[in-house]
């Protein structure tokens, strides 16, 4: 039953409960939401679709670990096209702060934006290397300075204001990315958790609950992460995203944003 149903209901039941002396009222339940289905779900998904656990992570590893790689340097392009501005088109949007800049002002300079690979490279030392160091499904751009601030994190609640961060908050081991784009960075997070398995050269990524996990393949906190996915389902802009990468440019997708469902089945 539908949770506005079921309020429904429940002051129905408060108003007549005069009525009601003596009898007994069936106990109400919400209803999980059902699954998300999506136009790839007979095709794309047909191997996952259905399955939990372990067995669901397998399958999600192996259907999207066939993907086109990019350079580092293809990149900057890359997310000219994934991050556009949709009311802008000369203009990205940039992770963290949600300001629109000017996609020409890509560099290293302040004012600039550059490469946020929001699973931090140093969290299993995979640089910038083509794979890990390139995949678009969670680099994003972000502010020069922002960027900085964030460093290598792992994310957690908490922390002061970061200075044109739009709402984000920083401390001494954690990062909290503002409300919009939390589940964002929840979702790439927990891509490269199933798309790097330590089965092609490079670290076996993992979520896990801690901070300070240093140059160890781990990024926390796993709680803090699913909390952020459930409250901030995926955007259009999140959405369109992950089809432009799928159309254009590594023919992978992201699976927590077709069926955020799944980051309860797996974790």
């Amino acid at each position: 039953m539908p949770a506005t149903h079921i309020r429904r209901w429940k002051t129905l039941a408060l108003s007549t409960s005069a009525v009601l002396v003596g009898l007994t009222l069936p106990t109400m339940t919400a209803t999980p939401a059902s699954a998300t289905t999506t136009a790839y779900d007979a095709t794309y998904y047909k191997n996952a679709v259905g399955k939990s656990g372990t067995s669901l992570k397998s399958s999600l590893h192996t259907i999207i670990s066939s993907q086109t790689k990019i350079s580092y340097s293809a990149v900057w392009n890359a997310l000219m096209a994934t991050d556009q501005d949709p009311n802008n088109s000369s203009n990205v949007i940039l992770l963290y702060s949600g300001v629109s800049r000017a996609k020409s002002l890509n560099g290293g300079d302040v004012g600039d934006w550059n490469r946020e690979h929001t699973w931090a490279k140093s969290h299993g030392d995979f640089g910038e290397v083509t794979g890990p160091g390139t995949d678009l499904h969670h680099l994003r751009p972000a502010d020069v300075q922002v960027n900085s601030i964030r460093g290598n994190l792992d994310f957690d609640n908490g922390g002061s204001a970061v200075t044109n961060g739009g709402g984000s908050k920083v401390d001494s081991d954690s990062f909290e990315p503002r409300d919009a784009d939390k589940g964002d960075v929840a979702r790439m997070i927990l891509y490269m958790a199933v798309r790097y398995e330590g089965d092609d050269g490079f670290a076996n990524l993992e979520p896990d609950e801690k901070v300070n996990n240093g140059s160890t393949p781990y990024i926390g906190k796993l709680s803090v992460l699913k909390a952020w996915s459930e409250a901030d389902p995926p955007s259009a802009f999140e959405e369109k995203r992950n089809q432009v990468i799928y159309d254009t440019y590594q023919h992978n997708r992201n699976p927590f944003i077709d069926h955020p469902e799944w980051v309860e089945a797996i974790w």
